[in-house]
């Protein structure tokens, strides 16, 4: 009986479905880090489970294990354009339960149809206060640099398991 060799695990490529491990930094195209696994743990995740932005997959699609790169993405694939709608000026009247510690840079999260909705205090006025509800890293330009570590087929199944 003759065996040939289809595929290694080095060949597998990212797709819709697999899981991956990697080491990741996210950081500001000034160099600023803003988020590492570097230091502890790998990340983990399906392609396609929505722990991962899609501009993220995206730039990871097609590669293999041992893929090692800096990629610069643009706004709308990393957190998305800055709004202006969704700058708000709101009253005071509606945050008496925190007026006290009300200051520039507070995080406030509000409750929404779609769940928390975080916003972060720009502005304060005698009667009003102004927040943002943009993402804090919105319109800005993300490297993201990525290191595969491990890629499996179907979320690490084994597609012969059930001996089909």
């Amino acid at each position: 009986m003759s065996v040939n060799v289809i595929a290694t695990d080095g060949d597998v490529r990212i797709q819709p479905g697999c899981e991956v491990t990697l080491h990741f930094s996210l950081m500001l195209s000034s160099g600023e880090e803003i988020d590492t696994t570097r230091n502890a743990e790998p990340a983990k995740f399906v392609v396609g489970d929505g722990n991962l932005l899609p501009g993220f997959e995206a730039a990871l699609l097609g590669k293999t294990k041992g893929y090692a790169e800096q990629v610069l993405l643009k706004p709308a694939d990393a957190f998305g354009e800055r709004n202006e709608d969704n700058v708000q000026v709101l009253s005071k009247d509606k945050f008496s339960d925190v007026l006290e510690t009300l200051e520039v840079g507070l995080m406030i999260s509000f409750g929404s149809p779609e769940g928390e909705l975080p916003g972060v205090v720009t502005d304060v006025y005698e009667r009003t206060i102004k927040v943002d509800f943009n993402h804090p890293l919105s319109g800005r330009e993300i490297v993201f640099d990525v290191a595969v570590l491990d890629v499996k087929v179907g979320g690490g199944a084994d597609p012969y398991a059930s001996g089909k």
